[in-house]
């Protein structure tokens, strides 16, 4: 067994905590709503990047490309500075919503570039610029464009010209769980010497000031007195819970001699005066080391040299084109006699070899390095968005004993109807800067990458969001942090299926515990849709916005401005999805416990309601399926009872093909109870099964198909959806069809114009925000799904069912080989083509042709649905990591295993 593997066996018995540290610091906590405590719930302006450096944090904190231990009660992270901006860079900078014009936007580069699932070792790279960083012009820049314009990134303000920049790169080697080795690697890029400020820094998150009897802990500079030890500086911790451990910062050479760099101490507590002209409980503040080390305010740190946190010192010069390295030690062990000796490099490589052989491991497949190169990326992506995530609402509704009472108007605003959300844990984020909170929809697709490499962290994230502290009493999962009570498409059952599955083929055995605790959970969630979602009881579903922001003619989750509500065909789908994925779930655990026979035989029924009212709405007058275009549309209910379609062709029409799902004879016929009940459907209840594709026939292999489309509508959906000239971009499919931007779709109410057309890129239009487009870009997660949808019909349809692919050519593919056309389509976004371009860098020269940024990859949310250039937040890795099960899938292809099914 190779290191790795072991270190998770060790890690899921608990007989060694090799997850307790990891890179578990967020990217950004000012401007959360955790952190706002304002009466109108403006989480952006209350808490400020400018307010970051010298308030403490309350529910968590933030570092640069840092690390912390599980509870993120000691942090470690990086401070630089290049000897010209106005504050330490301790944190990543970026654009509120209302700073961008295009909404938050990180606007720094760094990149994740390799982790262990253990965190046995860790490496990511941060490129700092060595002139005064532009937050200002930023800013302004930003704010002076329209919508209509693309965003000003740092790139486009010329700090990089003549590669006047530094690589900050960090690597993290466990010798033990709690003992890390820390090598920092500065390189300066540019032409000319240049000076860096280099403070590694350890600092306790503040646990102690809000009313909690909590005890608070400390930091002091210990007296080493070992012989060998005397250029080795050291910053001892002590906390009553995590106990002891012990910074080593190994000394520098300075004209030949070995210098200890100084040690700053001060406290993880709020600069009262300095933002709110009060006074300080502390002449030792959060900034103290900032103005120590940027204005010479020497008497700003404790001379005593104690505090909650503290920096070493390390003033780098380096010469152009070359490298300086600075390694440290953070562990648990008191005494280490030679803690940068031969021993430290020896860890630092076997890690990195281990790491290599894990990950081969994980991909044994045929596939060239620069395939490799960005599936390991995507899995580091995943690993460095782990992140803690403390956020007690009703705490943080009713405020801390110690500060001053919240505003009352908090208790009628956001999140009031989740005070018994308790969230205390790691979890997978979105993106750690811009969404640096959980996303319910987006977690399960994180979910399909995370169990490739790590099963037990994956069915911990599923778990955790049907407990009883995350989802509501009434069973709703909540969707994200701005408003829990938004509703994301139910597509948790789908992720526990599929991750259910991929553990079981990794180990040979499925965790049937965790398939049936989350399924009784789901119980609840299933019943909460069908009694919230279902305003007239037809079976058709409303839904909201579902995740997919503005796809609609108008906002989906708001009150309509017609009145009366929306019919919507992706709500529908995802219903009829949810039932197909609960049905296989119950069929697999009734071949244990009989029980779960009657369960599977419920939503098999519910299945069937939903995907006949589906194409019966309304008498079969206004139908969600319209026979005449060959889509399905959105139906819009007016008050005055009569329905009218939205006829956008979106995503919306093609969510209609997730509910797809096939079963094997084998084991229906394990199963006689469930095969009676469907035999009983197929003889006296025609007039159900009459608009759906037929479960009573079979297909390849004996089996049965269970599908809202029926397969001569399937041919006329994918007739747009593999045609060029709507949704087939050479990058996957669109959000919107490309038909919308001759032809935008418009609609008129109470004198008002509201209009949809193709926009390949950025939205303009500030609904939900305006930072995401499902106007016509491509979107990773509903790839992924159309991807599996395909796979599953052509295992029922097999070989002989074809169709044109692209629409109107003579290349003429069965479903199987048109899901693989897609998948490429897909992980091209990433890889370099014959010209050495990636598309996904879009028009940026730099990452296109600069040897040090051309094979650093950003994991973006969504891609433009012509060129596949990368739009919204750049990490988020999440859903887009998606790309390393594409990547494995074609190296698995090209080792000939052709027809091994995808979706199992």
């Amino acid at each position: 067994m190779i290191p790795e593997h072991q270190r998770l066996l060790e890690s899921r018995s608990q007989a060694t905590p090799w997850k307790k540290w990891g890179p578990y610091l967020s990217d950004r906590q000012w401007g959360t709503v955790r952190e706002d405590y304002s009466a109108d719930g403006s989480a952006w302006d209350y808490f400020s990047h400018q307010q970051s450096h010298s308030r403490a944090y309350r529910w968590g904190e933030d570092g640069l490309l840092g690390i912390s231990d599980e509870k993120q009660r000691l942090c470690f992270g990086l401070a630089l500075w290049n000897g010209k901006d106005p504050v330490l860079k301790e944190r990543l900078f970026g654009l509120t919503g209302p700073q961008g014009n295009h909404a938050e936007d990180v606007k720094e580069y760094y990149f994740y570039l390799d982790s262990t699932p253990t965190h046995s070792y860790l490496k990511a790279l941060y490129k700092y610029p060595q002139a005064a960083f532009p937050y200002e012009q930023l800013v302004a820049e930003n704010q002076r464009r329209d919508k209509f314009t693309p965003e000003f990134e740092l790139i486009d303000t010329g700090i990089f010209a003549e590669n006047r920049y530094f690589d900050v790169m960090v690597e993290y080697a466990k010798a033990a769980p709690e003992d890390i080795l820390i090598q920092i690697s500065v390189t300066n890029r540019g032409p000319d010497p240049a000076p860096l400020h280099l403070l590694p820094t350890l600092w306790f998150r503040n646990t102690w000031n809000w009313g909690d009897a909590v005890e608070k802990p400390g930091m002091y500079l210990p007296h080493l007195g070992q012989k060998g030890l005397e250029s080795i500086a050291a910053i001892a911790s002590t906390h009553a819970d995590l106990g002891q451990h012990w910074l080593y910062c190994e000394g520098v050479a300075v004209n030949g001699a070995e210098i200890t760099p100084p040690v700053y101490f001060t406290e993880n507590e709020t600069n009262y005066e300095a933002l709110f002209n009060v006074g300080n409980s502390t002449p030792y503040v959060k900034d103290a080391i900032h103005r120590t080390v940027i204005h010479g305010e020497t008497d700003a740190v404790n001379p005593e040299q104690r505090g909650t946190k503290s920096a070493a010192h390390y003033v780098l010069e380096i010469p152009a084109g070359e490298t300086r390295q600075v390694r440290l030690r953070l562990s648990d062990r008191p005494s280490i006699s030679h803690p940068f000796g031969a021993e430290f490099d020896q860890i630092l490589a076997a890690r990195v070899q281990e790491a290599d052989e894990f990950y081969h491991k994980v991909s044994p497949f045929p596939m060239n390095g620069d395939r490799r190169n960005v599936q390991r990326q995507a899995f580091a992506g995943m690993m460095w968005s782990k992140q803690y995530y403390r956020y007690d609402v009703s705490r943080w509704l009713q405020g801390d004993p110690n500060m001053p009472a919240p505003p009352a108007e908090r208790l009628h605003g956001r999140n009031r109807q989740w005070g018994h959300l308790d969230a205390d844990d790691i979890i997978s984020m979105c993106d750690k800067w811009e969404y640096p909170w959980f996303a319910a929809w987006d977690l399960a697709f994180h979910c399909i990458p995370l169990a490739m490499i790590d099963p037990d962290f994956a069915k911990y994230q599923l778990d955790i969001m049907t407990r009883e502290w995350y989802m509501h009493p009434n069973g709703q999962i909540p969707a994200y942090e701005w408003a829990f009570n938004d509703v994301n498409p139910p597509v948790h059952a789908w992720a526990t299926w599929r991750v259910y599955k991929i553990e079981q083929r990794m180990w040979g055995e499925g965790d049937r515990q965790f398939l049936e605790r989350v399924f009784q959970k789901l119980l609840l969630n299933f019943t909460w849709w069908v009694n919230r979602k279902d305003t007239e009881g037809s079976n058709v579903f409303e839904g909201g916005f579902l995740g997919m922001d503005n796809v609609g003619v108008f906002d989906r989750s708001a009150p309509l401005p017609t009145g009366g509500f929306l019919e919507q065909s992706d709500g529908t789908s995802w219903m009829a999805m949810y039932c197909l994925n609960m049905l296989v779930i119950a069929l697999e655990l009734a071949q244990k416990n009989s029980v779960y026979e009657d369960m599977a035989t419920k939503f098999f029924e519910h299945f069937v309601y939903i995907a006949d009212a589906m194409n019966h709405i309304g008498g079969g007058k206004t139908e969600l399926w319209d026979e005449e275009d060959g889509f399905f549309y959105d139906v819009l209910h007016l008050p005055h009872g009569d329905r009218l379609k939205l006829k956008i062709r979106s995503m919306v029409g093609l969510v209609p093909l997730f509910a797809v799902e096939t079963l094997e004879p084998e084991l229906l016929d394990k199963l006689p109870g469930f095969k009676e009940r469907l035999e009983w459907f197929e003889e006296n209840r025609p007039d159900l099964s009459h608009n759906i594709a037929s479960f009573t026939a079979e297909g390849m292999g004996r089996r049965r198909l269970l599908a809202v489309v029926r397969p001569d509508k399937l041919r006329r959906v994918l007739d747009k959806m593999l045609d060029e000239r709507e949704f087939l971009s050479p990058y996957g499919i669109r959000s919107l069809s490309r038909h919308h931007k001759d032809n935008p779709y418009t609609f008129y109410a109470d004198g008002s114009e509201y209009r949809v057309a193709y926009e390949a890129a950025e939205s303009t239009t500030r609904l939900f925000g305006g930072n995401s487009n499902w106007r016509g870009p491509v979107w990773f997660p509903v790839n992924y799904l159309l991807i599996e949808s395909l796979q599953k019909f052509h295992h029922y349809l097999g070989d002989e069912f074809l169709v044109a692919c692209p629409t109107g050519s003579d290349q003429v593919k069965n479903l199987w080989d048109v899901s693989l056309d897609l998948e490429e389509r897909l992980t091209r976004l990433f890889l370099q083509n014959a010209d050495g371009q990636r598309p996904v860098f879009g028009g940026a020269e730099l990452f296109q042709t600069d040897p040090h940024w051309q094979n650093h990859i950003l994991f973006y949310e969504y891609f433009n649905g012509d060129n596949g250039a990368g739009l919204g937040a750049s990490h988020q890795t999440g859903w887009t990591g998606l790309v390393a099960k594409l990547i494995q899938q074609c190296g698995r292809y090209a080792a000939g295993a052709r027809q091994e099914r995808y979706f199992c």
